[in-house]
């Protein structure tokens, strides 16, 4: 079964702790929102099951349609449905980053900005030593306990968010955790700059390619790929055609591969998940091939995210654009 309460918290960072030589060490933050509620952010740095080292991103220029909502969260805690098209998070439908990207980090070394807490750390104190920075953590809530005293940071009732991290494709263990659209993550807003930082964390042990219901891994689906290694993947979107309504968008993919793909039973996906067909047939080494879409799939110009499906239904490749980029007219989105 799915998280019990996924959602985001939002708030300002006001301390951290780290949780060196603990049996499953986090990295603690303590957030306080509007009303001078306090919550504690409970971040796994280290794996129960092996390989124990958390994959982890960081994005310091994060841009995708998910900020949109967020900017408009209320303080606390914010319930979010678990499904496509609003602030949910999902690592593998999203198109929030390249899997690929993800390096594994060790929990905690000696020394200076080598490990996953010093990681954390660079970026929550700046956090909290700008006034006007706001932490949204996604994950499961837990409390408020009026009975019990935070155990980290003391304050009452204890109240706060842990899973913040990859919910879905877990190992047989931890399966009741699965569901889709209910990723966990901390974004960073520092309005002054302005910027967006994304910290995405995962388990080595997660698989990524999940069921589109239940988000149980899926047996004998390909791993996270490496860099680079799509054979055919989504190249450049016209998302906002020069004219009024109703407009010609158009999709561009790419093989990128030495062989020829047969594009047969191949479809792209928009951010509601709404598909649209590739034409069947092989598309040559090195070709590139313009699809222009139509209804149910569509481009929006406040942001967006373009998937491509293979014929089995698995992702091969997915791409997001901001609404800055969806807002140009007459102008083509590379990726």
């Amino acid at each position: 079964m799915p998280l019990k309460s996924y959602g985001v918290l939002v708030g300002r960072a006001v301390d951290r702790r780290r949780e060196d030589g603990a049996d499953t060490p986090h990295y603690q933050v303590h957030l306080v929102d509007g009303a001078g509620t306090s919550y504690r952010i409970a971040v796994n740095v280290e794996s129960q099951q092996a390989p124990s080292e958390l994959l982890h991103l960081v994005d310091e220029d994060f841009r995708h349609p998910v900020t949109e909502f967020l900017a408009q969260a209320a303080g606390g805690w914010n319930a979010l449905p678990s499904r496509p098209g609003g602030a949910a998070l999902d690592y593998i439908r999203g198109n929030l980053f390249d899997p690929a990207a993800l390096r594994p980090l060790p929990p905690d070394l000696p020394g200076v900005d080598n490990d996953l807490a010093d990681r954390l750390d660079h970026y929550v104190q700046r956090a909290i030593a700008d006034p006007g920075a706001t932490v949204y953590a996604f994950g499961e809530r837990w409390g408020p306990e009026p009975a019990t005293p935070d155990k980290v940071f003391g304050f009452r009732p204890g109240n706060g968010v842990h899973d913040i991290h990859m919910n879905q494709g877990n190992s047989r263990r931890f399966r009741g955790d699965d569901g889709v659209w209910q990723d966990g993550g901390l974004l960073l807003r520092f309005p002054a700059e302005p910027r967006w930082i994304a910290i995405f964390l995962a388990f080595q042990s997660q698989a990524w390619h999940t069921d589109d219901t239940t988000g149980h891994a899926l047996d004998g689906a390909p791993e996270r790929p490496a860099t680079g290694q799509e054979p055919v993947r989504v190249l450049a979107a016209l998302v906002n055609p020069v004219g009024p309504a109703p407009e010609r968008e158009v999709v561009t993919v790419l093989n990128a591969s030495p062989e020829p793909v047969d594009l047969t039973g191949w479809r792209l996906a928009d951010r509601q998940k709404n598909a649209f067909p590739l034409p069947p047939g092989p598309l040559a080494p090195g070709a590139t091939l313009p699809i222009a879409v139509g209804a149910p799939f569509t481009l929006g110009n406040g942001g967006g995210a373009i998937t491509l499906l293979d014929a089995a239904g698995l992702k091969v490749h997915g791409v997001s654009y901001s609404a800055e980029q969806g807002g140009r007219e007459g102008w083509t989105v590379t990726f």
